[in-house]
Formats: C-alpha cells, structure tokens, sequence
C-alpha cells in the first residue's frame, strides 16, 4: 500500500500533526510520499519524498488551488490512501479531494486495527473497524491519536510543486477566540470530570478536590455538553490541551479525543468503577473505587494537612 499524507502549516509553522500522519502510515506497513504547502525552511523529519509548494505564492489556506496541486501529486504518486489531519484545513480539503476523485473518505480515525480503520460512533462511546471499497480512500486522522513516541527523523528528497495562479477565496488571516474563563494551560495540577461522575451536584466534589491540591478542575465533553460545566473548563481536541505535573481524572472513559488533550500530563490518577476503562492505559495510577466515597474522604485527608 502507498500513501501520500498531507501536512499541515499554519501562520508560518510546520505543524506537529505531520508526525503523526508518518506514525499512522508506519502503523499501516505503508510506503508513503508527502505533500505540503509550506517553505524549506521549515521541513519536516522525514525520510521520503515531500512535494513543496511554496506557500508565499500557494497561501496557507486557499482550498481550490492546493486542491489542484494535491490532485496533480496524487495523479503522479498513484496512492491507495490521502490521509490528512483531522483539523479545521483537513475538514475543508478531504472532502474537495474525494468528490474529485469518486472516492470515499473515512473521517476521525483513531487506531488501525488488523489492517481496518477504527472511527469513533455514537459520541464517541463506541468504536467501529470500517474498510473502504473504493481504490483510493481519503482519510483524517483524530489529533492525538497517532503521536509517536519519538519525533521522525531524516531528510526528504524535496520536490518543487508548481504554483498556478487561481482559488477564488481570498485568505486573510486567523482570527483568535476571545479568552473566557480559566486556561487549564497554565494549571499544575487539574482534576476533571467525566460522566462517571453520575450528576452535576457531583461536580463540588471535583472542585473541592482541586482546591485541597490548590489547583484547577476541569472537565470532559459529555460534561460540558451536558452544560454541568462552562466551555472554558473542557480538556481535549475541541477544549484545551494541557500539561500538569498532576491529572486526576475523575470518572473519564478515556476517549481519545480526550487523552489527546492531557497525555502530555507528567503523572495521571484515574479514578474509575471500571478497572478496563481505556483511561487505566495512560494512568500512572488507577484507583478502582466509587468517587462519590473516595473523594470526600481523599479531601478531608490534604485538608487536614
């Protein structure tokens, strides 16, 4: 199988995500080449071939045009798979290139399993092995869900792509969402929620823990799509990406799309019923325990310190 990944820049950077397109292509045994409008001067470790097309004359986002450019490296490369990020730049592009191509295209892949595609389903409580029946399939990959454990290394054999003129959006620029509420970002120490925690009247418990370890709580998505927290407070792909030298994670799951926001945690307690939640696979410590009588007493304890 071949592969031809599709990198991300944005506001004059390469972005991490192209590690994880290379960790995904070495988990499939894949050959692959890469595609990237970016600069030479800042190339991903890589040993393969990379398609680069200058992005003082491409733009960073301008879909119709790195369509047109991808579409010509894909008519010289012949993969059997366009794997891009599963970003805001991937959401915009995949589907361009499948209708393109007639193809189809699987969104959000978080494992490969036994040669097949793991997606999540059902708000991400369940997980589904899919398999494209078309020649050339359009894949995102789930942000985190890939990281390898180590940075790739090595050089790419560059080679130029042609800028045409064309696109009919003109870009210009990224606009940052209003700072609202707590950044967990700068928190040492955050204790979150999941829906384990059964109730929002639970939600004290989590807060009065954080205070005890003078830090932050945080939540998952279900919390705060269920309005028991505000937005500002969510930790994962669509909250905030964090890194505490303590996480204690409070009747999570462990869905990917939040393990990707705090696996760069230095250590992690979960707290779960369940002793085979996903989330007992990144923990340092997994406490099989009912929080709702855990906590108090483990609050009570730094209190009294």
């Amino acid at each position: 199988m071949k592969t031809l990944l599709v990198a991300e820049y944005r506001e004059g950077k390469l972005l991490g995500t192209s590690s994880e397109l290379i960790n995904f292509a070495a988990q499939l045994g894949a050959e692959s080449a890469m595609f990237l409008v970016g600069s030479e001067g800042a190339l991903p470790g890589y040993s393969g071939k990379l398609y680069l097309a200058d992005v003082e004359q491409a733009g960073e986002f301008n879909p119709s045009l790195h369509k047109q450019m991808l579409l010509e490296v894909v008519e010289k490369e012949q993969p059997q798979m366009v794997v891009l990020p599963h970003s805001s730049y991937g959401w915009d592009l995949a589907p361009r290139i499948a209708m393109a191509l007639k193809t189809a295209q699987i969104s959000e892949v978080v494992e490969v399993k036994d040669g097949n595609l793991v997606v999540p389903s059902c708000n991400s409580k369940l997980r589904r092995q899919v398999k494209a029946t078309t020649a050339v399939t359009v894949v995102t990959l789930q942000g985190g869900a890939f990281t390898p454990a180590e940075d790739p290394s090595g050089t790419p054999e560059v080679i130029k792509v042609e800028v045409a003129a064309g696109g009919d959006i003109e870009f210009l620029g990224y606009e940052e969402a209003a700072e609202t509420g707590v950044d967990l970002s700068k928190a040492e120490v955050i204790v979150s929620a999941g829906r384990g925690i059964g109730k929002p009247e639970n939600l004290a418990l989590i807060e009065n823990l954080a205070k005890a370890l003078k830090g932050e709580y945080g939540a998952s998505r279900p919390v705060i799509d269920a309005e028991w927290a505000e937005h500002s407070r969510q930790v994962g792909t669509t909250g905030q990406t964090v890194s505490p030298k303590l996480y204690v994670a409070c009747g999570i799951s462990g869905a990917i799309q939040h393990l990707a926001g705090m696996k760069k945690s230095e250590f992690v307690l979960a707290i779960n019923t369940d002793k085979d939640a996903p989330i007992g696979e990144i923990a340092d410590v997994l406490v099989v325990a009912d929080l709702k009588q855990l906590l108090p007493v483990l609050t009570e304890k730094l209190n009294a310190l």
